[in-house]
């Protein structure tokens, strides 16, 4: 671990090599899984303001799950996340010919139809975020699915950090990236 201003990293943010496969996957990380994706409270507002613009772009069974649990729901844990279809994939997950899934906001976003990409924990994946009082945790969230992901970026020599530099850059700001990328040059000369 290292601190970054308010922020606590996991190495593995540097040493781990991660690129999305997607044709190994099929998006399975919006698919799988217990919960919705985490929200901040101010992308709540947000997905209300955005969901009449993002419902055309969105599957039958998705419009339902929102328009009977709302654009957010309260997780187990207590944090806000996005509602799911019959405890499974997100609400605002479509799929391609090919069966792989997608963001619906995302592709609303890419239409120009919304400024607003999509969920920032969705975009920074396979990095989670965790708030604290003082400081903010970032960490690498291993999962199983994500493994072909591991092997394209080892292949590639694509660390997590440069994987998200956008979504990290949209959360901390582009100060705070360019120090993690200082502070993992003097991490690989170790």
């Amino acid at each position: 671990m290292f601190q970054l201003g308010k922020t606590i990293l996991s190495e593995e943010i540097l040493e781990q090599d991660f690129v999305c496969n997607l044709s190994a996957c099929k998006g399975a990380c919006c698919v799988d899984g217990e919960a919705g994706a985490p929200l901040e409270d101010r992308e709540t507002q947000i997905l209300i303001d955005i969901y009449q613009d993002v419902k055309p772009f969105l599957r039958e069974e998705g419009r339902a799950a929102i328009e009977a649990q709302g654009a957010f729901v309260k997780g187990e844990d207590g944090e806000w996340e996005t509602p799911l279809v019959d405890g499974s994939e997100c609400a605002y997950v479509v799929f391609s010919e090919n069966g792989t899934a997608k963001c619906g906001i995302e592709e609303a976003y890419n239409n120009g139809v919304i400024g607003w990409k999509k969920p920032v924990s969705c975009h920074l994946y396979p990095v989670r975020v965790k708030e604290y009082t003082q400081l903010t945790a970032v960490n690498y969230h291993k999962w199983e699915i994500c493994d072909p992901a591991c092997h394209l970026g080892a292949s590639l020599k694509v660390p997590i950090y440069k994987f998200v530099k956008d979504a990290l850059i949209r959360k901390f700001g582009k100060a705070w990236y360019g120090e993690l990328e200082e502070v993992a040059k003097a991490h690989a000369k170790q």
